[in-house]
């Protein structure tokens, strides 16, 4: 299993099946850890079609978690 800190919500896809657990800290300093195969496997479709990911092959958020993949986050502190 992989640990990765970063400052923003970030789905990658270098990192599919990698079995990562992403830490991230936003700007209100509130973290918020996430498991990033469990959040893609569960919107890949959404994911897939998104322009950023097909250009950037990533999805990021600086600010929060996106409200669709707030059911799969792990720890808001």
């Amino acid at each position: 299993m992989l640990n990765l800190k970063t400052k923003r919500f970030v789905i990658r896809k270098s990192l599919i099946g990698k079995n990562t657990v992403i830490t991230f800290t936003n700007k209100k300093q509130e973290k918020v850890t996430y498991n990033h195969d469990e959040v893609y496997n569960t919107h890949k479709e959404r994911f897939e079609s998104m322009n950023c990911f097909e250009k950037y092959k990533s999805y990021t958020n600086s600010n929060c978690v996106p409200s669709f993949c707030r059911d799969l986050q792990t720890i808001v502190e």
